[in-house]
């Protein structure tokens, strides 16, 4: 018998996702505890593989990313404002959360939605911002999107972001560059990066 948890995992879905489809009736656990902790088999687990990709659930995944910790306000705001409007569509979803640069391609919440995509668990991905994903290479991300018949819904087309995240995405980008460099040059990208935090902090 698996949690729920790790039943989710292994079947490429949230937890969040198999609450509502026992709610519905889609997929109900094999075992339901008098604590209302949820358990289900290994020969569901077979079950749900054998199922045709075709007849299987795809779902609406919501994606909210700020830059950091102390933008956890702005993360709420952004989760907020998806899930109203993914409920004013009337979707069934998930919502996935990054706090990390724009430039930074491997963020928990970022790869774990490509892996939802890849598996074919993904109908549409809907962000408050074009941003919101990627700050360079959404158009990789948005051919990947169509290979998998998933289609990208950007609630909020003009295009805003903060002047302070690029700030930091640049500053990012020197100091990644300036790890492969010596001597002089090394010093010179070091002193750029000062010069970048020291405006930033102004």
């Amino acid at each position: 018998m698996y949690t729920i948890g790790k039943f989710a995992k292994m079947i490429g879905v949230t937890p969040k996702t198999l609450r509502e489809w026992n709610k519905s009736g889609k997929f109900i656990p094999a075992l339901v505890k008098e604590n209302g902790y949820r358990y289900y088999s290994e020969e569901q687990f077979y079950e749900y593989l054998r199922k045709p990709a075709a007849q299987q659930e795809r779902i609406t995944v919501g994606y909210c990313r700020v830059s950091r910790l102390k933008q956890r306000d702005e993360l709420e705001r952004q989760i907020e404002n998806v899930k109203t409007y993914m409920i004013a569509k009337g979707y069934s979803f998930d919502v996935i959360t990054d706090i990390g640069s724009g430039i930074d391609y491997e963020k928990r919440g970022l790869l774990l939605l490509m892996d939802f995509i890849i598996q074919g668990k993904v109908e549409r991905v809907v962000v408050l911002y074009k941003d919101s994903l990627l700050r360079f290479g959404f158009e990789l991300f948005e051919n990947l999107c169509k290979r998998f018949d998933v289609v990208i819904e950007i609630i909020d087309h003009t295009g805003k972001s903060e002047e302070q995240e690029l700030l930091e995405d640049l500053i990012q980008i020197v100091t990644s560059f300036s790890c492969r460099l010596q001597g002089k040059r090394a010093n010179q990208a070091k002193k750029m990066i000062q010069e970048l935090m020291d405006d930033d902090s102004g």
